[in-house]
């Protein structure tokens, strides 16, 4: 029988970078925030040796309840991307023909 978890690492570094984005979006100042990653960052590499899967499926429960608690109501949203407030703003005009009354 295998002790590998059933938690990939993939998932444990998508939980690392939703926290991190989800930290970006409470704090405006980089400066600020950038302290935060580093707490962020030391929580993770402090239980990067632990191989019992118990503990494991702990601290991604852990890692997702802290994502669902500090959900921002109002998430920072690049501003060209969609739902930002310059997407689309200047579109590029068409470059085909355009058909008769169709301008």
């Amino acid at each position: 029988m295998s002790s590998v978890s059933p938690y990939s690492a993939q998932h444990v570094a998508s939980i690392y970078r939703r926290l991190l984005r989800l930290s970006l979006n409470w704090t405006v100042r980089r400066d600020i925030w950038r302290k935060q990653a580093l707490e962020i960052r030391a929580k993770f590499d402090a239980n990067k040796n632990i191989t019992n899967p118990r503990e494991i499926r702990a601290l991604i429960m852990e890692g997702e309840r802290q994502l669902a608690i500090n959900r921002h109501p109002d998430p920072y949203i690049p501003p060209s991307r969609p739902g930002g407030s310059k997407y689309e703003r200047n579109v590029p005009p068409r470059l085909d023909n355009p058909i008769d009354g169709d301008y």
